[in-house]
């Protein structure tokens, strides 16, 4: 997921999008084989990506 497409999300939207990405994590890590450890770095950095945004709306709103 690119971080343009996550700045159009509503906050709801992020966390659910989120918490899916965490339980495909999840599924990903209990088959071990090399290309959903592929996958698994992939939604690494997309789970990144979100809290990332989420820490930046936080910011500017505080301020």
């Amino acid at each position: 997921m690119k971080y343009k497409d996550i700045k159009k999300l509503s906050k709801e939207e992020r966390e659910e999008k989120l918490k899916e990405l965490k339980l495909e994590l999840i599924k990903k890590n209990v088959t071990a084989n090399k290309a959903s450890k592929i996958k698994a770095k992939e939604i690494k950095k997309s789970i990144a990506r979100i809290l990332t945004a989420n820490n930046i709306k936080l910011n500017r709103e505080g301020k």
